[in-house]
C-alpha cells in the first residue's frame, strides 16, 4: 500500500527530472573544473549518455539506484505497491542499460557508468576512472 495518495504520489513522481539532475550536475562541475570537456545528452552518440567525451570516445552515465534497478534482486522486495508495472519498469530499464552498453562497446565506446550515490559519497573515485579511461586512449 502505498503511503501516499494518488495526487501527492502524482505530484511527487512528476517532479522527477530525467536529465540535469543535482548527480549529473555535481560530476559535470568536477569535470569541468579539472579542465574535461564533454557534451551533456549528446543525441549523435548511441544511448545518449548524460555526458560524453567525443575525443577520446568515453560514453558516462550517472544511474539512480531505484530507476536502474542496483542490486535489483535484492532491493526489488522492497516495493509493495504497483509490484506488476514497477518490475517490469525497472527491469526494461537494466535490459535497456545493457544494450547501450553493448552497442557502444562495439562502436569502440568506452562506457562508464556511476551509481548516484557513488558520485555523491566518492566523487574523487569517480573521476580518478575517468581520468583513467582517458589516459588509456
Amino acid at each position: 500500500m502505498d503511503k501516499f495518495g494518488p495526487e501527492v504520489r502524482s505530484k511527487i513522481m512528476k517532479s522527477i527530472k530525467g536529465k540535469g539532475t543535482k548527480i549529473e550536475v555535481m560530476l559535470a562541475k568536477a569535470l569541468w573544473h579539472k579542465g574535461i570537456r564533454y557534451r551533456k545528452n549528446d543525441r549523435s552518440v548511441f544511448g545518449k549518455p548524460d555526458l560524453s567525451i567525443r575525443k577520446h570516445k568515453i560514453a558516462i552515465f550517472v544511474d539512480s539506484e531505484f530507476w536502474h534497478g542496483k542490486d535489483w534482486d535484492i532491493n526489488k522486495h522492497r516495493i509493495k505497491s504497483n509490484v506488476e508495472f514497477w518490475y517490469k519498469k525497472i527491469e526494461g530499464n537494466i535490459k535497456r542499460d545493457n544494450f547501450v552498453n553493448e552497442t557502444l562497446l562495439k562502436n569502440g565506446w568506452k562506457v562508464l557508468r556511476f551509481w548516484g550515490e557513488d558520485i555523491k559519497k566518492n566523487l574523487n573515485i569517480c573521476l580518478e576512472k575517468i581520468d583513467k579511461a582517458i589516459e588509456e586512449g
